[in-house]
């Protein structure tokens, strides 16, 4: 890490009187919310009404204690603090949602689930949901790989190869910007299994992406770079392996990233039509009941998982791409 950044991050970082009053302040959001839950009369029923506020209360007691212990706990204490308001927005965001839909119906019901509802989903369809978003994981795991894989050694062979991109540059053009979608009914008929079907469509919609930006990628290099390499001896191989794919890098995974949204929609359509789990099948069920909680449920679940998955891309990207960090702006 660079003078340059570190001054940055030092600047970025709240001081320690300000990290105490933005972390006491985020607890206020959740006391509010659970006054709200348990001192406005609800309209209807509404079940698990004490766990949900012992769930809050936890959360504003556990913001209390960071936030008086924020000088002593360093890092933890710094990482609160920055999501101090983000945190303040969610409890205030919980009370909004209470009053909404159980203290006023605005919001009408079941089409609108009161927060009670969703903790019941959870606490009681928990296997179930954990079930399809393991068999969810899987499966774009698997698509994902293949997919990467393939438009990375695609990207590769179009930008060091001109006979190969003569040949594979037409078929990219007009096959690869097709959606995934359209592809449903002919890869249901050709793979034997839905579960086969799906990890091909899933590999489709990565490898395009994946292998125009590594194609990208792999024709910018600066050639300078290629003549350096042969003057000392390089053979080919060596600068394929050495000099343009570290060099092309950056690209690669950005058009990762565009893959993995690209196939995780994929993903969630399949599983609607043709895969007998996963979330998307959960969310297809939930649909057909009209368990209004438990679609919203399987969504807050597919956007954990999503953000998830993201995540860890960056991270994995961060550290393969830790030597070009002060050079590529990310």
């Amino acid at each position: 890490m660079t003078t340059i950044d570190i001054e940055a991050e030092i600047r970025a970082e709240p001081s320690p009187g300000a990290a105490h009053r933005a972390t006491l302040l985020a607890s206020l959001g959740w006391v509010a919310a659970v006054g709200v839950l348990l001192f406005w009369p609800d309209l209807t029923f509404q079940p698990l009404v004490r766990e949900l506020a012992l769930c809050w209360s936890v959360v504003a007691a556990a913001l209390v204690l960071l936030g008086l212990g924020s000088r002593r706990l360093g890092r933890v204490g710094r990482w609160t603090a920055a999501r101090a308001p983000w945190l303040l927005a969610l409890g205030i965001g919980a009370a909004i949602w209470t009053g909404l839909t159980a203290k006023t119906g605005l919001l009408p019901q079941p089409f609108f689930p009161t927060p009670q509802a969703m903790l019941e989903v959870f606490l009681y369809d928990w296997p179930k949901i954990l079930y399809s978003a393991s068999f969810s994981v899987w499966l774009l795991a698997r698509g994902f790989f293949f997919g990467a894989v393939a438009g990375f050694l695609i990207g590769i062979g179009m930008g060091w190869s001109r006979a190969f991109s003569y040949w594979a540059t037409p078929l990219l053009r007009y096959v690869g910007p097709l959606p995934a979608t359209a592809w449903l009914p002919l890869a249901f008929f050709i793979f034997p299994t839905s579960g086969s079907a799906s990890v091909f469509l899933i590999a489709f919609s990565t490898a395009f992406p994946v292998a125009v930006l590594t194609w990208s990628g792999i024709a910018s290099v600066n050639r300078d770079y290629y003549e350096i390499a042969r003057t000392l001896g390089a053979s080919p191989l060596f600068l394929i392996t050495r000099v343009a794919i570290p060099a092309a890098l950056p690209h690669v995974f950005v058009g990762l990233f565009m893959g993995l949204s690209t196939s995780f929609a994929v993903l969630v359509v399949a599983e609607m039509l043709g895969v007998e789990a996963g979330l998307g099948w959960y969310l297809q069920w939930a649909q057909g009941w009209a368990a209004y909680a438990n679609m919203y449920a399987a969504l807050f679940v597919m956007a954990a998982m999503c953000s998830g998955l993201i995540t860890l891309l960056f991270r994995i990207r961060d550290r393969v791409l830790v030597w070009q960090k002060g050079v590529v702006r990310w």
